[in-house]
């Protein structure tokens, strides 16, 4: 997958790409193409613009995403017995300190954060009685939380510190509520045959979703379209076909459908079906007493 990231310096745009991917600086391919200028007395004008390229181990995106689900789960859920370098200790202090300057500046005290260490990364635990205004709509503020905290303090150096925020256990409400909306979906999708897209949603919660959904028998999943308005197509492994009558067909056969395709609810009003029904008249031929009545 290719995508271009901005930001102020070159080495900010390619963290900023990392971050997207959810993988380390080194294992994408960057082409720079703009990089900061530098006008009268030292300022700098105009923003670096790099061109990331990175394709996951496996070509199916679906196995990519829910491979990559499970990483995150065992991340979250099993603290590494390694212990961090200076350096990792130095980014997860950085990271803790910008959090907490951010929430202060939001107005919200009485904040504490718990922090997991993980392998490469850590889990930013954030308690506090306001925790709706940290999650913010489906956890949108968490998440700008997380990826701006992991901006800062990959700044650092070049090594990529993996950051995971959550608050009050949201994450793992929040991954429930898209796992029983992804089961609900794809059991209409083998009923009805045909395709839904959900809403678009951030990689991690596309990952949740390609994950449960691969555990249903009869459906698969895909991602589509561009950031960030990427969202999940569920598809049926047998799909229903429709002839060109309006009908569709299933196992071989056709049955057809009296209103043929579907284009939506009907919105006629009474008087208009009233009006549309055949009249005696209708069938009189070469009287000479009705004709036709264009509108």
């Amino acid at each position: 997958m290719k995508q271009i990231f901005t930001a102020a310096t070159v080495d900010e745009a390619k963290n900023k790409a990392a971050v997207e991917f959810g993988t380390e600086v080194q294992k994408i391919t960057f082409t720079v193409l703009e990089e900061p200028k530098k006008g009268f007395f030292g300022k700098i004008k105009g923003e670096a613009k790099v061109e990331a390229e990175y394709e996951p181990e496996t070509k199916v995106e679906t196995v990519t995403e829910e491979t990559e689900a499970v990483e995150e789960k065992a991340e979250v859920q099993e603290e590494v017995k390694a212990e961090w370098s200076d350096t990792l200790q130095k980014k997860a202090d950085c990271a803790k300190e910008y959090i907490l300057n951010v929430i202060k500046a939001m107005g919200i005290e009485d904040t504490e954060i718990e922090v997991t260490k993980l392998e490469n990364g850590a889990l930013f635990e954030i308690k506090s009685e306001e925790f709706e205004k940290l999650i913010g709509k489906k956890g949108d503020i968490l998440d700008s939380l997380q990826y701006l905290a992991s901006l800062v303090c990959n700044r650092i150096d070049r090594e990529y510190f993996r950051i995971s925020t959550d608050c009050n256990g949201f994450r793992a409400r929040r991954k429930t509520q898209l796992e029983e909306l992804a089961r609900k979906i794809a059991n209409n999708v083998k009923r009805s045959g045909r395709s839904s897209a959900l809403e678009p949603m951030n990689p991690y919660e596309r990952r949740i979703i390609h994950a449960a959904v691969s555990e249903i028998e009869g459906v698969t999943s895909q991602s589509k379209g561009e950031e960030p308005w990427r969202k999940v197509i569920i598809s049926s492994t047998t799909p229903r076909k429709y002839d060109n009558r309006g009908g569709y067909k299933k196992n071989g056969g056709r049955r057809r459908n009296n209103n043929r395709r579907s284009k939506g609810f009907d919105i006629t009003t009474s008087f208009e079906k009233d009006y549309k029904k055949p009249k005696p008249e209708d069938t009189m031929k070469d009287s000479g007493l009705y004709s036709k009545i264009e509108f």
